[in-house]
């Protein structure tokens, strides 16, 4: 390999001294390889004997084109290796669903307040966000995360930006439950103190933000549960993807989301590439070396693997087998 950083605690070695692991995020700028890690990592959790969910929450889907089989829509058995699943996470359903019940309680909330609009204006209106589908995204990754049908879940993120946003609505929706319980509180004792009967009508809206809000606390509690879950980050030796990184490991230790390491991809091995290099190569060795000191110097002793650039694309089980043995070097 060409460079001389030390790998303290191996991405085998790492995992094997956390064997309580279960939640496991792969993130980084677009176009590193964190589907290909997630995937190999997947893989290799599935041979130890560990029954493995690898879920996809990047609105761009690629876990079909790795794996060359289709995972989308549902939980698929990956052909050829036991007690391995993958699954492209499909928000319309969920998006769907939210609608029809952003439109109760719409419905329930005009009636209670005796106001005479349609609800469908609210509800397109609250769904045109763009984050609507992010939100989507979360629902679908905490049912997930809470049901626990598998030994460990391998999380292929969308790109760090919104991996940050994604994993960051736990706390987000946690501020905006408690805020929109007090508000229905205050409503709710003001309308008793005017009504002439005594009993308590039903709030079907608060009920539902307490239920919301107990189940954003499970999810919160598993984000921040350095037992339990680990988000890695996917670099190449380039000035931009380490500069990204960077940033968002900061925020993710601000955050409570533990860290559990960085992923080298993509160098150049000179031993692979013999005596008689091109001049365009020998430039990209050199650019990397000098990125690789970078690394060395940013994150000393959180690099977990250094993973080579392949001669060929990553995709189907025996290429992402390789890619395995080489990211769990001992």
């Amino acid at each position: 390999m060409t460079t001389e950083l030390a790998i303290t605690t191996s991405m085998q070695r790492y995992l094997a001294e956390r064997s309580e692991l279960k939640f496991l995020f792969f993130g980084g700028k677009g176009g590193v390889g964190k589907t290909v890690m997630a995937g190999a990592t997947a893989l290799w959790l599935a041979r130890q004997g560990r029954r493995t969910l690898l879920a996809s929450t990047n609105p761009v889907h690629s876990l079909s084109g790795l794996l060359g089989q289709n995972v989308a829509g549902g939980h698929t058995a990956v052909t050829g290796v036991p007690g391995f699943w993958a699954y492209e996470i499909d928000t319309r359903e969920t998006i769907e669903r939210s609608k029809r019940e952003i439109r109760e309680k719409i419905q329930w909330f005009l009636k209670f307040a005796d106001i005479k609009t349609k609800a469908d204006d609210f509800v397109e209106s609250a769904t045109m966000n763009p984050a609507f589908e992010e939100s989507a995204m979360f629902e679908n990754m905490v049912d997930l995360m809470l049901k626990r049908d598998y030994d460990v879940y391998v999380f292929d993120t969308a790109p760090t930006a919104n991996a940050r946003r994604l994993l960051g609505m736990s706390k987000v929706y946690s501020l905006w439950v408690d805020k929109m319980l007090k508000s229905r509180e205050e409503a709710r004792s003001l309308r008793e103190m005017l009504s002439f009967t005594k009993k308590k009508e039903e709030d079907p809206l608060l009920e539902y933000l307490l239920q919301f809000r107990t189940r954003m606390g499970q999810a919160r509690q598993l984000l921040t549960d350095a037992g339990k879950t680990a988000f890695f980050f996917i670099t190449l030796p380039e000035a931009l993807p380490i500069a990204v990184i960077t940033r968002f490991i900061g925020w993710f230790h601000e955050f409570g989301i533990p860290v559990g390491g960085v992923i080298v991809n993509m160098l150049l091995d000179r031993q692979a590439l013999g005596a008689d290099v091109p001049d365009f190569v020998l430039n990209r060795m050199r650019m990397q070396d000098d990125h690789m000191q970078t690394i060395r110097e940013k994150f000393d002793g959180s690099v977990r693997a250094i993973v080579p650039l392949f001669d060929q694309e990553v995709r189907g089980v025996p290429m992402l087998g390789q890619a395995a043995e080489a990211l769990f070097r001992a």
